[in-house]
């Protein structure tokens, strides 16, 4: 079974994603889809349909867990919600079953503490994969630790 972890944005849509076979977590591919901002957002938001189109018909994941968006008073609010939705249109589109999370949903799962700082839920993601090096950048990060959780949730644990 494969899964894809997305963590939302417009700048930066960080991806995860992980493969279970055997009980055996394995780390596939991590990174972040990057849209440049002098780009019309229009622009930005068809190049995280046509990438993320890509990485899902490159992986093939069977579940797709994505994180949940707050509101908060700010000027990126309008934007990261349209990129939201160009994700949740590409995973409807493949027929991918899709789980959403909220931040501390996330941090409980893998640090064990709803409040767990950034670092916390790091250690957590690299000794989930027993990964060596801490992956890169933040964004793909949060997105396995996204990943991992809808695994706990299926009972990957």
């Amino acid at each position: 079974m494969r899964i894809i972890g997305i963590d939302p944005g417009l700048a930066r849509v960080g991806y995860g994603v992980i493969e279970i076979e055997n009980e055996k977590k394995t780390l596939l591919d991590c990174g972040v889809i990057e849209t440049a901002k002098e780009n019309k957002e229009e622009d930005r938001l068809y190049e995280i349909f046509k990438d993320l189109n890509e990485l899902i018909n490159h992986w093939n994941p069977n579940l797709a867990a994505v994180e949940k968006f707050f509101f908060y008073r700010s000027s990126t609010t309008i934007s990261v919600v349209q990129a939201r939705g160009v994700i949740m249109m590409v995973l409807a589109s493949k027929k991918i079953s899709i789980s959403e999370y909220s931040p501390a949903q996330i941090k409980l799962t893998i640090a064990g503490s709803g409040k767990a700082s950034k670092g916390e839920v790091l250690d957590g993601v690299m000794n989930a994969l027993e990964l060596k090096k801490a992956p890169k950048p933040d964004d793909s990060a949060d997105a396995l630790a996204i990943a991992l959780t809808k695994l706990n949730e299926e009972g990957f644990n």
